[in-house]
């Protein structure tokens, strides 16, 4: 397994609430990874460590190493706007912005200086086709995004993630908010995804989970309980804890 970010001793407090403990874990490159457990657990405390989103929030307190591309991310000198390009993140609600459906995908490259009306048409196509949205929005780049469907909107999310040409993608609970048809495409976009991608997804949905990801972790009360393959989590888990949450005896 090729390791694309490394955790190591991580912990965080909210003030004086300790809400991750000692959690230690690899990511692999190019699979999609999945964080479940019960609400409060820890799961989008951890996936937010993952590009410094907790930064944010005031009283947040962060020990212990995530290495990406072999540099400590917690470090007081690590250039945050660079690592937010490259492990991008897709929010639980959709939340595009009250613009133009091209005008959300050519934000960020237009952020970073690019000018150019062709190369943006470019990343725009690209990213559309990449998150699967690109034959229903074709013929509607000019019109708002606030007009397309929740799924639509959420892959829209996703195309706007993917057009500053991120390594990582972060998703936390993607689907919550979308029906079953808009979840089935997401589902189907994620294991697309990691042909290019690394993807981590925080996902309350255990069937989902077992569907789309290569590998789970299962974190309870902050702590990581039992990580592995999928298949071994859900058929074998190590752990009783485990055993017990997968089986719907808590949660």
């Amino acid at each position: 397994m090729n390791v694309k970010i490394q955790i190591k001793n991580l912990n965080l407090w909210y003030d004086k609430s300790q809400c991750l403990k000692n959690i230690t874990m690899d990511i692999p490159e190019k699979k999609v990874t999945a964080l479940i457990g019960p609400s409060g657990c820890g799961k989008s405390t951890l996936i937010r460590c993952l590009n410094r989103m907790n930064d944010i929030i005031d009283g947040c307190n962060v020990e212990g190493q995530i290495l990406y591309e072999k540099e400590d991310i917690n470090k007081k000198n690590a250039n945050v706007v660079s690592l937010r390009r490259k492990i991008g993140m897709v929010f639980q609600k959709p939340n595009p912005f009250p613009k133009s459906i091209w005008e959300n995908i050519a934000y960020g490259p237009k952020m970073q200086g690019l000018k150019d009306k062709k190369i943006l048409d470019k990343i725009v196509e690209k990213s559309l086709k990449d998150s699967a949205l690109w034959d229903e929005m074709y013929d509607r780049l000019h019109q708002s995004a606030m007009g397309i469907s929740g799924g639509q909107q959420q892959r829209l999310c996703i195309a706007r993630a993917l057009a500053i040409e991120p390594e990582v993608i972060l998703m936390d609970e993607p689907c919550s908010a979308l029906d079953p048809i808009a979840t089935n495409k997401i589902e189907e976009l994620i294991i697309n995804l990691k042909k290019k991608y690394t993807v981590v997804i925080v996902t309350h949905n255990m069937q989902q989970a077992s569907r789309i990801s290569d590998y789970t972790a299962f974190l309870y009360l902050g702590k990581l309980i039992e990580y592995g393959k999928t298949k071994e989590i859900f058929e074998k888990p190590q752990m009783e804890t485990t055993q017990n949450y997968i089986t719907g005896r808590f949660g």
